[in-house]
């Protein structure tokens, strides 16, 4: 389990070493993760963590987001993470709606370490996995905003209930399915303020399932 404070903690004390050693505040986090100071609040009253902003200030700083996230020492991981890469989308967003990301040309390569490879089905199965990020609060608790979530796109069959990630008239989405006995699908936010919604097969296309995010696997 990440505890935000701790993440905040090292981030200032990577912020205040290249300011030279001056006082670090939550302001200047803010900043350096690309952040309003509301919506850094917010997510810190939350225990929320900004997955993407992080990530991109530790490709900048050229730091172990390993070392940040889980305390592991990037010497050890040098034999491994040099190895393992996978398709990342920043610019796409489930749960908020938009287009579909198969056609976006603008992914980065995102580097994982050796232990999580496991949770996505084992290294010959990295080429079949996708990262994309989460908008909005309608998969919470299981999915909070600004998570990053790894989708398997071999695994489209929703006869086996599961969280899966979709595109309909609307928009993509990442919503839990369960088929029903008539055929059709209960389309569920696990937010229980959002109502159960019913749609037929033919009205969405399944990207794939939903295997993991950071720190939980379905």
């Amino acid at each position: 389990m990440f505890m935000v404070e701790e993440i905040i903690s090292k981030l200032k004390t990577i912020i205040s070493t290249d300011a030279k050693n001056k006082k670090v505040f939550d302001k200047d986090v803010a900043q350096s993760l690309e952040l309003s100071q509301a919506n850094f609040a917010t997510m810190k009253n939350r225990g929320k963590i900004p997955y993407t902003n992080i990530l991109n200030f530790c490709a900048k700083k050229k730091i172990s987001i390993n070392w940040l996230l889980f305390n592991q020492n990037p010497d050890s991981l040098i034999d491994s993470t040099d190895k393992y890469w996978i398709k990342y989308y920043p610019s796409v967003s489930v749960s908020a709606g938009g287009g579909a990301y198969e056609s976006e040309d603008e992914f980065e390569s995102l580097e994982l370490p050796s232990y999580f490879v496991n949770t996505l089905g084992g290294k010959d199965n990295l080429k079949n996995i996708d990262a994309i990020n989460v908008v909005g609060d309608s998969m919470e608790p299981t999915l909070n905003s600004d998570n990053i979530i790894f989708i398997d796109k071999t695994k489209n069959d929703i006869s086996r209930d599961g969280i899966y990630a979709f595109t309909t008239i609307h928009g993509l989405f990442v919503k839990r399915i369960q088929k029903r006995v008539d055929g059709k699908l209960d389309i569920i936010s696990d937010n229980k303020d959002y109502p159960l919604q019913i749609l037929n097969k033919d009205e969405l296309t399944i990207l794939g399932k939903v295997v993991s995010s950071f720190g939980l696997v379905y």
